[in-house]
């Protein structure tokens, strides 16, 4: 019974013996899987940190603004492409102070005084250089959560140069309109208060009174019209219906339009178009460029000159025109500034004939308009030539000359 009873415990023990080995193995598995699993996981969790911030790092130097952040002892830990681009940095400024890295005092105020008073803060400062440019500075602070202590100051630059441009053009232009609205309504008001106080009586006076008026109100209107293109144009509101055309047939539609007005002058107008030369143009646009830099050559030229207007393919789909006179000349110092609306090399003149200073600036903008460009060359004495480029083709044939 005994050795049965043995041999049975003795069974018993193996079987268990064997399950439990069974089971700790098992449990083993399952420790080494979550050992694994929890390795797994942390390489997953490292690797998403680490994709984290590398995200953050390419966001951070593909911001437009400049930042920089200054540790609690306010050095630089970390600044962006962009300031180093704005402040013209290109060594290692880490571990700098901002006074060290920079040498603007302003700035460096800036940052103690709103470490001092734990609150942000902003700056407007102008770097030196060939070309003034302004920038804007806004400082905020990190606190401590207790806000005690101030972790971090970060810095975020602006670069308001080209608005401060845009305002500046904005004035000018606001203050030129008013200037050249003013001088005709202000004469217009002079000669119809001198009609209604008695003038409207003598018919030779009335009579000349009234042409006065007709002849600034007709300025005002080619101010206004000229005001309007222009804006069209610089928004790119305005629509163009580009053909290939000949530009011969063109100048010479303008030579006729002009005879009259070259003829009170004595001036010759020649075309030396060839024919057969063929453009990418806005037929419409193109007519009122060249009316403006012809007329222009009328007015401004010397009695009994010549306007000449010329073309020729200066490359591949490549036409360069060039409209000449012999007048007086713009003096070097103007002939950057003649495109800018209500500029005028000789102003009383510019009056005089009747210009509303605009002409030249929507011949710019047209030209812009049909991926050309536009200069000018002029030497006091000898008259001026203006050019532009546009699209062209192929040409043949003689030149044209009307006087």
């Amino acid at each position: 019974m005994w050795p049965a009873l043995v041999i049975a415990l003795s069974a018993g023990a193996a079987f268990l013996h064997l399950r439990w080995s069974r089971r700790c193995e098992a449990l083993a598995r399952s420790v080494d899987r979550l050992k694994q699993d929890a390795r797994e996981s942390a390489a997953a969790h490292e690797a998403d940190i680490a994709r984290s911030h590398a995200e953050q790092a390419v966001l951070f130097e593909s911001m437009t603004e400049g930042v920089i952040v200054l540790d609690a002892s306010s050095r630089i830990q970390v600044a962006n492409a962009a300031v180093r681009q704005l402040l013209d940095v290109s060594k290692d400024i880490r571990g700098q102070t901002v006074l060290e890295a920079f040498r603007l005092g302003d700035l460096h105020a800036l940052v103690e005084r709103v470490r001092v008073e734990k609150a942000g803060g902003s700056l407007e400062i102008e770097l030196p250089g060939l070309s003034v440019r302004t920038l804007e500075v806004n400082v905020a602070v990190v606190l401590s959560p207790d806000r005690r202590l101030v972790q971090a100051v970060i810095l975020v630059f602006h670069d308001l140069t080209r608005l401060n441009e845009l305002e500046h053009t904005r004035q000018e232009f606001v203050a030129n309109v008013s200037h050249e609205l003013r001088t005709p309504l202000s004469l217009i008001k002079g000669y119809v208060e001198t009609l209604i106080e008695g003038a409207k009586d003598d018919p030779a006076v009335a009579s000349k009174f009234l042409h006065t008026i007709l002849k600034h109100t007709d300025r005002l209107t080619y101010l206004i019209e000229d005001l309007l293109i222009l804006s069209k144009l610089e928004s790119g509101r305005e629509a163009l219906n580009f053909q290939r055309e000949e530009f011969r047939p063109l100048v010479e539609r303008v030579v006729d339009e002009l005879q009259t007005a070259a003829d009170s002058r004595q001036i010759g107008l020649v075309n030396e178009v060839p024919t057969e030369l063929k453009v990418r143009m806005d037929v419409n646009r193109m007519h009122q460029v060249l009316l403006n830099l012809m007329d222009n050559g009328i007015k401004y030229g010397r009695t009994g000159g010549v306007v000449t207007v010329t073309a020729r393919e200066v490359g591949e789909q490549l036409v360069e025109v060039e409209v000449q006179d012999n007048g007086q000349g713009i003096p070097v110092e103007a002939q950057d500034r003649v495109f800018e609306r209500f500029f005028r090399a000789e102003k009383a003149r510019s009056r005089e004939q009747g210009g509303t200073g605009l002409g030249l600036s929507i011949v710019k903008h047209i030209v812009l308009s049909h991926g050309g460009k536009v200069w000018v060359t002029s030497e006091m004495g000898r008259g001026s030539t203006f050019y532009f480029t546009l699209q062209g083709g192929s040409h043949g044939g003689e030149a044209a000359t009307y006087s």
